[in-house]
């Protein structure tokens, strides 16, 4: 057995160190540690090397980023000499021109008339026919159509312009029956809008079939939009990807820098748009056709105020292009697309020739978004804009999937496919979560 002897003369568990020291009661032992402010911890943060260096190079980059974006915008839009050597250069080219109307005397007084007179001069009157289809107006749009029909008349430019007095009550009190009618939710049946504003494109066209059979043809179709426009808006338009296309598009605005026409417009993969604001697409080709500026950015599908398309698909013999929209077996699952969409998908050169927005074309629902986006210094995207858009494309397509909002579609699409045999629709990638109607002052949401 081994003994254990201590200091303490046997007296276990008893401290023998010597007595601590009793310590003052002080403000520094016992207050509680003070918390560092934001600015504080930012300027200890920022004495990190690595951190300063981080924030240097995220600097550079991006505003290496805008620069050169900004260049790419400079650079894009041509002299003005040189665009008026454009406008003044013979044109070969025959164009159709087609436009449809309701209540749109403002933007026809003030600008759309002088446009199109315009354009008909610089085209040549013997170059174009104007197709102008107005429907029901009580605004005065028909009398500054028939200023408009008098001055090309003077000009000996070829012409139809129709004036119709058939309003939307009177297409909604029609018998409920035929296509383009469907039960909604309101408990009747009423008027869809899209095949009833199908129906009005399709007179538009009318001419070109009959001035067809006459043996004159067109190169072009030119659709017009009630939009603030110019000449070398439109003869820039034409001659996108030097003329070879199925379909080019302007970019069209009524409160930038939101761009307007969200219903038709898809990007390269079908998708409809990450961000209503520059640069707009999430597939990966259209984005860097906006972000370079490209004359001919691929989608496949857009409208955007003005339009032009290849003539011959609408005097086809076999299968003639028409507007339309989705069957009413497919409308009635609360479906929508529109005809200015389906178009594209209907189109065969679409995919042989291919479908392109011109972001360097812009117009405007108004005068004031024309000017907007059509700056006399600087670009028509600021550099804030630049950076802001490209940020935020970055992180929505981080975040972001498009099935989140796709997945209704696509349910109900397959739903409507297993209910007949021949349900298939060639321009799934125009439908919406939407159903739209016809209304006395418009139309509506159902």
């Amino acid at each position: 057995m081994t003994l254990r002897f201590s200091d303490d003369g046997g007296r276990h568990g008893r401290d023998s160190s010597p007595p601590s020291p009793i310590l003052p009661l002080t403000e520094s032992r016992f207050q509680p540690r003070r918390r560092i402010g934001f600015t504080a911890r930012v300027r200890r943060a920022l004495r990190s090397r690595a951190l300063r260096l981080a924030l240097v190079l995220f600097i550079f980059f991006n505003a290496a980023e805008v620069l050169l974006v900004r260049r790419n915008l400079l650079l894009s839009d041509p002299p003005a000499a040189e665009r008026e050597f454009a406008a003044a250069a013979p044109r070969r080219e025959r164009v159709y021109i087609a436009s449809m109307h309701w209540n749109n005397a403002k933007v026809l007084k003030r600008h759309w008339n002088d446009a199109v007179v315009g354009l008909a001069g610089a085209l040549g009157p013997e170059n174009v026919f104007v197709s102008v289809y107005e429907s029901g107006s009580w605004d005065g749009s028909k009398e500054a159509l028939k200023e408009l029909d008098a001055r090309l008349e003077a000009l000996g430019a070829p012409r139809n312009i129709t004036l119709s007095n058939r309003t939307h009550r009177d297409e909604i009190d029609e018998e409920p029956e035929g296509e383009g009618w469907i039960e909604t939710s309101r408990g009747k049946k009423e008027l869809r809008r899209i095949p009833y504003l199908a129906a009005l494109r399709n007179r538009t066209l009318q001419d070109l079939l009959e001035l067809y059979e006459q043996g004159i043809e067109f190169d072009k179709v030119l659709f017009l939009n009630d939009v603030v426009f110019t000449t070398d808006d439109v003869l820039t338009l034409l001659d996108t990807n030097d003329g070879s296309y199925a379909a080019a598009c302007s970019l069209d605005f009524s409160n930038p820098p939101s761009y307007y026409d969200t219903f038709a417009l898809r990007d390269s993969d079908g998708g409809s748009h990450l961000m209503q604001t520059w640069p707009f697409f999430r597939s990966s080709l259209s984005r860097k056709g906006v972000v370079a500026n490209w004359p001919a950015v691929p989608v496949k599908s857009c409208w955007n105020g003005i339009v032009a398309m290849r003539a011959q698909p609408f005097v086809a013999e076999h299968h003639p292009l028409r507007f339309r929209g989705i069957p009413d077996s497919l409308a009635k699952h609360h479906l929508e697309a529109s005809e200015c969409c389906l178009i594209h998908a209907d189109n065969p050169l679409s995919a042989e020739l291919g479908v392109y927005v011109n972001p360097r074309v812009r117009v405007g629902y108004n005068t004031a978004a024309y000017v907007a986006t059509h700056p006399t210094t600087g670009t028509w995207v600021s550099p804030w804009g630049i950076f802001r858009g490209l940020w935020a494309s970055r992180i929505l397509r981080w975040v972001y999937r498009p099935e989140t909002r796709d997945w209704i579609v696509a349910r109900r699409l397959k739903k409507w496919a297993a209910e007949g045999e021949g349900n298939v629709e060639p321009g799934a990638f125009c439908i919406i979560n939407e159903m739209q109607v016809l209304v006395e002052r418009g139309w509506a949401h159902v």
